[in-house]
């Protein structure tokens, strides 16, 4: 008895599986009952069910499990014995052993010690069954998430390429694979970056992905490409990968076809500027077809008295007077409505020095300090002394506040408050402020507010083009105007100009 244990004990150990093992386990618990019958049963989802045999197959399913409700090791007229396996409380199956003679005390006590070694081995064969199973479909979930993400990555209509920072490349899409400059995936993954890329220099490639690698930071740009043969434009991604977190170990770079985006931009803004053009040329023609009115009613009433012989140099002299004098005026009207809308469309590029924003502020308040209108509300000044140079033409920023004064002033009731402050933004902006406690302007004017003739006045208080000639200056001097105001409390024009390097 104790040879055999010991071959079935070998068995076990030295097979490369349970499966492998159990012929010869079960040949070595045969030959020593004298070539009986051996059969190893074990639990399926539908039942016991017979995976091992020798010496043939005497025993039903139905037989075995009859026995096992009884419990114990039990034997019945045919003088087989059948001994339960199991591993603390799992039930894993029965050993039967039909032998051609009637069995000793030792021979049962022999297939009990075979039962107690196969219960173990067969327990570490499930669970080994039972991982790899949950592995393959583990691993089967896995792969079919990677073809998922693959297929979507290669759907998306731009090209992506994934590089480390050895400039292998990881990832390689179909979009990439496709047209005259296309590279299959197989042939580019595993291969750096420079090996595959050929149109653009290798230094600026390198660059371009080492102040990703280095800042962290997204990077974004355009090219012009005719590889295809007409130019196209493409806006290029460089994407920082975090993998595991910490440092960028990754780039993902995108390239996408902005071409007819670019063009739909284009025409839009062409569209844009057609319509404000209309905007700009019904403008000219109501603000002058005020003065154009009277100098032709002034004209036609001259002609009329002349034609009838009423007309008396010597005794109408004031009425002749006072209607040459009415076209006079109109016509410098009109001439102002010219001159400003030339100041808009075209600043005149004039001279410019290092001018102190502050004293631009004091002469432009010198010259309103005796106008009517501004006797009837209290300016401010917030002034900053350590205030940086502007490099600017003077007389063009006293346009500008003088501007943006008479603004404030339309906006403020009697002895209202405007305050005027400069400031340095610490960077490389000098700011001045013309601050009100006025009306305010409503969120859908104040995207229109910098455009000729827009003006929310009535016809007799501007004609809407001192905020555009504003802008237009600003501009020209390197700078930028913003305002920020709500309505009924007021607003903030803001002036933004570089700081003079001297």
């Amino acid at each position: 008895m104790l040879r055999a244990i010991a071959e079935i004990a070998t068995a076990l150990a030295s097979a490369e599986s349970v499966s492998a093992a159990m012929p010869g386990v079960l040949s070595a618990i045969a030959s020593e009952v004298d070539g009986a019958q051996a059969t190893l049963w074990l639990h399926g989802l539908d039942g016991l069910r017979r995976a091992w045999s020798v010496a043939g197959d005497t025993v039903a399913a139905a037989d075995v499990e009859a026995l096992l409700r009884r419990g114990g090791e039990l034997a019945w007229d045919r003088g087989c014995t059948v001994v339960r396996l199991a591993a603390g409380r799992q039930e894993l199956g029965a050993l039967s052993v039909c032998p051609g003679r009637e069995l000793s005390t030792a021979d049962r006590q022999f297939i009990v010690v075979a039962a107690s070694l196969l219960a173990p081995a067969l327990r570490g064969a499930e669970h080994a069954h039972r991982l790899e199973s949950e592995v393959a479909a583990r691993t089967r979930e896995i792969e079919g998430q990677r073809r998922f993400i693959e297929t979507i990555i290669d759907s998306m209509p731009v090209g992506i390429y994934v590089i480390d920072r050895a400039y292998r490349i990881h990832a390689w899409n179909r979009k990439r694979e496709i047209g005259l400059q296309g590279v299959a995936r197989e042939d580019a993954i595993g291969r750096t970056i420079f090996e595959i890329m050929h149109r653009q220099p290798a230094e600026l490639l390198r660059s371009e992905f080492e102040s990703v690698f280095q800042t962290g930071e997204m990077q974004q740009f355009p090219i012009e490409s005719t590889a295809f043969g007409e130019s196209r434009t493409y806006r290029i991604s460089k994407i920082p990968m975090r993998v595991g977190g910490g440092d960028v170990t990754h780039v993902i770079t995108i390239g996408e076809d902005i071409t007819e985006w670019r063009q739909a931009e284009e025409r839009f803004a062409q569209a844009e500027k057609l319509a404000a053009i209309g905007t700009l040329a019904a403008g000219v023609m109501h603000e002058i077809n005020n003065p154009l009115a009277t100098i032709g009613a002034c004209a036609e009433s001259l002609t009329i008295a002349m034609d009838e012989g009423t007309l008396d140099p010597a005794k109408d002299a004031a009425e002749l007077h006072e209607s040459l004098m009415l076209i006079q005026q109109e016509v410098h009207r009109c001439k102002g409505i010219i001159d400003g809308l030339l100041d808009f469309s075209r600043p005149k590029s004039t001279a410019k020095s290092h001018v102190d924003l502050n004293a631009a502020i004091i002469k432009t308040l010198k010259l309103v300090k005796h106008h009517p209108r501004f006797r009837r509300v209290s300016i401010a000044l917030e002034t900053d002394e350590a205030l940086r140079p502007v490099l600017a033409n003077e007389e063009q920023m006293v346009q500008v506040f003088m501007a943006l004064l008479l603004n404030a002033l339309d906006a403020v009731d009697e002895q209202g408050l405007i305050t005027l402050r400069t400031r340095d933004d610490g960077g490389e902006m000098v700011v001045a402020e013309v601050v009100d406690r006025g009306v305010g302007i409503r969120a859908g004017d104040r995207t229109k507010i910098f455009e000729p003739f827009y003006t929310t006045k009535p016809p007799s208080r501007g004609t809407g083009l001192g905020l555009s000639i504003c802008y237009a200056i600003v501009t020209e001097h390197g700078g930028r105007i913003e305002v920020d105001s709500v309505a009924g409390e007021g607003s903030v024009f803001r002036i933004l100009l570089p700081a003079s390097a001297a």
